[in-house]
């Protein structure tokens, strides 16, 4: 009687942690969702400030379009807007009047003409020396689902222009004249005059042309076959083609790696080896281990899950692709679930299938640290976490081996010291 008590109880305190677990998940991912509520499952920020405004005054970073002055920047962007496009442009790209021209990016100027019937002609135009230039346009300022216009000269100085749809972030994935542009019947261009290269291209939108996301990238390398090679820089803005004006789309994922990891680290570097070796050195301090272990546990997988969930974010935030990473954590992840399922179907001592039940509680446990460590190794590698991540996680590992190897030899120790026979007096004969 005193045993189904304390099972209900048992089970009464788990399903309450979990339950106050995800009530304090929720508050957090909504917590997070509010602070991008204008962007929510991508890695931008479009909120516009004084300094993230896009204009005539500002300074481009990262690109070989820097100034000395302000007054410089405006004396060469005015010279480059001002550029004759007739001798060089086809038609009809070479005769359109009144067009906007705003720097984007880098050495990116953005040339564009609105009509009434929502027919907007875009010319984007950029340093060039080899590789491809692109403009996509996207829905909410990711990569993945945008439909981008790219062109390139290639080997030969033959030029190339293609749309292409971004289902993914591998090469693969980038589909060659494909994409949701609703392109006119007048043919996209690409020429080259001077320095600079120059996509010229029209396309009609089902309502005018307000606010739009934009995604604005480059490689060096030519696409093999049509075949993209990877970016070598990318920027995300959004544009206001009524205004004219653009601002940079910050991404805010830094924290979140770095609450990835501490979760993660302290998960399956801390916690649950920790309860590991208390399951495993304490066992006869009856009953304290067990409460411990279970304890320890149970915060160790609330600790592992919620690491898993700020994964999840994190890859849609930056558009991630590590399936390796991800594969193994969660497949650590399921073995923790089914540590946990262990937990509530644990048999009694005396019971035939105990030992079966012990071998799949232990052998699934150690194979759910040994996966949840080399994922957090593995994380740190990809993630180019840095020296003081590296020194801080292996501090820990070592301390957590020390630990075991000393408790691993008292254990020994004792074990040897109650196998011994005592010797025995003897006697002198009479």
């Amino acid at each position: 009687m005193a045993n189904s008590r304390f099972q209900k109880s048992r089970l009464v305190f788990v399903l309450l942690c979990f339950l106050f677990f995800v009530s304090r998940l929720r508050i957090f991912v909504a917590a997070d969702d509010k602070s991008n509520e204008s962007n929510k499952d991508d890695g931008y920020d479009f909120v516009v400030t004084e300094e993230d405004q896009i204009g005539d005054n500002s300074t481009l970073s990262g690109g070989g379009y820097a100034a000395p002055s302000g007054v410089a920047m405006d004396q060469e962007r005015s010279q480059l807007c001002n550029t004759d496009m007739s001798s060089f442009l086809p038609p009809p790209y070479n005769n359109i009047s009144n067009m906007v021209c705003k720097p984007v990016w880098n050495t990116f100027l953005l040339r564009y003409h609105k009509k009434e019937d929502n027919v907007v002609t875009f010319i984007l135009s950029a340093v060039y020396t080899t590789g491809w230039v692109a403009m996509g346009f996207s829905k909410d300022g990711r990569m993945v689902g945008s439909s981008a216009m790219v062109g390139w000269f290639n080997r030969k100085g033959q030029a190339r222009i293609k749309e292409y749809y971004l289902q993914g972030t591998r090469p693969s994935k980038v589909i060659e004249d494909a994409g949701e542009l609703d392109l006119t019947k007048v043919p996209p261009a690409v020429v080259i005059n001077g320095a600079m290269i120059y996509l010229a291209f029209q396309a009609k939108f089902e309502k005018p042309l307000a606010s739009q996301p934009i995604i604005l990238a480059f490689g060096t390398r030519y696409p093999n076959h049509y075949r993209l090679s990877s970016h070598d820089d990318k920027t995300a803005i959004l544009f206001d083609f009524t205004a004219g004006s653009a601002s940079r789309a910050r991404t805010n994922a830094g924290q979140m790696k770095k609450n990835h990891g501490v979760l993660g680290t302290l998960a399956w570097g801390l916690f649950l080896p920790s309860g590991a070796i208390v399951a495993r050195y304490l066992k006869h301090k009856e009953p304290l281990w067990y409460y411990l272990h279970a304890g320890i546990q149970f915060l160790g997988f609330l600790l592992g899950l919620a690491n898993v969930v700020l994964g999840q974010q994190l890859y849609s935030k930056i558009d991630a692709n590590v399936p390796s990473h991800r594969g193994i954590g969660i497949f650590a992840l399921t073995l923790s679930i089914l540590q946990i399922l262990a937990f509530f179907l644990r048999p009694k001592k005396d019971a035939k299938i105990r030992k079966y039940w012990n071998w799949y509680h232990h052998w699934f446990g150690r194979i759910a640290l040994f996966f949840g460590v080399f994922n957090i190794v593995w994380g740190i590698h990809l993630g180019a976490a840095g020296t003081s991540w590296k020194i801080g996680f292996g501090f820990l590992i070592t301390m957590i081996l020390v630990t075991v190897i000393i408790l691993e030899t008292l254990s020994w120790l004792r074990r040897s010291e109650k196998t011994t026979p005592p010797e025995t007096f003897q006697m002198n004969p009479i």
